[in-house]
C-alpha cells in the first residue's frame, strides 16, 4: 500500500483550541496549552505516524499548529502572523478550527478570509462540542456551509478527543501518495530547548494575570546535559519594573512557584532529573523591537548557537 503524506496547518482565533487539537492528535504535549489569548507564539510542528496494520494504512500527516489569527499591532504582533502565512507555504490542507460555543463574528470573519485567500481544500472544524446543546449543531453546520465551500465539517472535542478518528480519516483521504518527510519515531521538528521555554512560558502565564502574561519571553541561556541531570538556567524577560515585582512576588515566592512547576513539566519532558534556575529581567517596549523579537525565535536562537560553537573551535 503507497505511503500518504503532507502537511496539515491548523488556523484560527485565538483560543480555538489549535494547541489542545495539535497535542490530542500527536499523542504528547508538544505545544503549551492556557485560558489566555494568544499563547502561541510560533509556528509548531507535531508529526502523526498512521502503521500500515491500522485500518487508515501507512500515512505520515505533518500537523503544523499557528498562532490565533489577530491583526497585528506590535512587531511581536506582525512576527505571529507572518508564522501563520509561513505555515501556509507548502500546506496540502487546512483545518479551519472554531469555537462552536461563540457567536460569528468580525474575528472569524477575518480567519475565513485569511482561509479564502489560500484556495487550499479546507476542512471547518466545529470544536467543543462537548459544551455546545445538540439541537444547535446542525443549524450551526448550515451557517458555516454558507459562508464557504468547506471540503468536509468535523465537529470535534479537541479537549475530550472526540471526533477525532472520523478527523484522522477524513485527513488521510484528503492527502496525497508522498514521501516520508520525517523518521518514523519523530513526533517534532521542535528541539527541546524551545520545548523547556515554552514550559517555562506556560507557567508564566498560570501565575500571572492582566498584561503581564503578553509583556514576557522566555530565552534559555544554557542548557548543560549530562546522564543524571540536566541544568538549565532561563531568563523571563518583561517590559516594566512593575511587572518584574509581580513576577518575582513577595519574596520571591511567585518566582519560585513558576519554576517548581516548570521543572516538574520540564522533568517528565525530558525523563530525568532537571535543575532550573529563573531570572527576570526588564527590557522595555521588547514587544515594539523587531531585533528583540527575532531573538525569541527558536530558529533564530539556533543560529547563533551554531555561530557561538564555530567561533569557539576556531578559537
Amino acid at each position: 500500500m503507497a505511503l500518504r503524506s503532507g502537511f496539515v496547518s491548523i488556523i484560527g482565533r485565538p483560543n480555538a483550541g489549535k494547541s489542545t487539537l495539535l497535542n490530542a492528535l500527536v499523542g504528547e504535549k508538544l505545544a503549551i496549552v492556557t485560558r489566555k489569548p494568544q499563547t502561541t507564539r510560533n509556528r509548531i510542528l507535531g508529526i502523526v505516524n498512521v502503521d500500515k496494520k491500522g485500518k487508515r494504512g501507512a500515512a505520515q500527516i505533518v500537523v503544523i499548529d499557528t498562532p490565533g489569527i489577530h491583526k497585528p499591532i506590535n512587531s511581536l504582533n506582525r512576527r505571529m502572523m507572518k508564522e501563520v502565512y509561513a505555515a501556509l507555504e507548502g500546506c496540502d490542507l487546512l483545518l479551519l478550527i472554531v469555537d462552536a460555543t461563540e457567536k460569528f463574528g468580525a474575528g472569524d470573519e477575518f480567519v475565513l478570509d485569511v482561509a479564502k485567500r489560500t484556495k487550499l481544500p479546507c476542512f471547518l472544524l466545529l470544536n467543543k462540542i462537548d459544551a455546545l446543546q445538540k439541537d444547535k449543531l446542525l443549524p450551526l453546520i448550515a451557517h458555516y456551509r454558507e459562508l464557504h465551500d468547506f471540503a468536509e465539517v468535523v465537529p470535534i472535542s479537541a479537549l475530550k478527543k472526540n471526533g477525532l478518528d472520523v478527523l484522522l480519516d477524513a485527513i488521510l483521504k484528503a492527502l496525497p501518495d508522498g514521501p516520508l518527510y520525517f523518521p518514523p519515531d519523530q513526533i517534532t521538528d521542535q528541539p527541546e530547548r524551545f520545548l523547556v521555554a515554552e514550559l517555562i512560558r506556560e507557567q508564566v502565564l498560570q501565575f500571572t494575570s492582566q498584561e503581564v502574561p503578553h509583556a514576557t519571553a522566555v530565552i534559555i541561556d544554557s542548557y548543560e546535559e549530562s546522564p543524571k541531570l540536566v541544568k538549565i538556567f532561563a531568563t523571563i524577560y518583561c517590559e516594566r519594573e512593575g511587572q518584574k515585582a509581580i513576577l518575582i512576588g513577595k519574596q520571591g515566592a511567585n518566582l519560585k512557584q513558576i519554576g517548581t512547576h516548570a521543572r516538574q513539566q520540564i522533568e517528565r519532558l525530558l525523563g530525568t532529573k532537571v535543575f532550573l534556575e529563573l531570572f527576570v529581567k526588564v527590557q522595555p517596549g521588547w514587544r515594539d523591537s523587531r531585533a528583540f523579537v527575532e531573538e525569541t525565535d527558536w530558529r533564530r536562537q539556533l543560529e547563533n548557537l551554531s555561530a557561538s560553537h564555530k567561533s569557539g573551535k576556531k578559537s
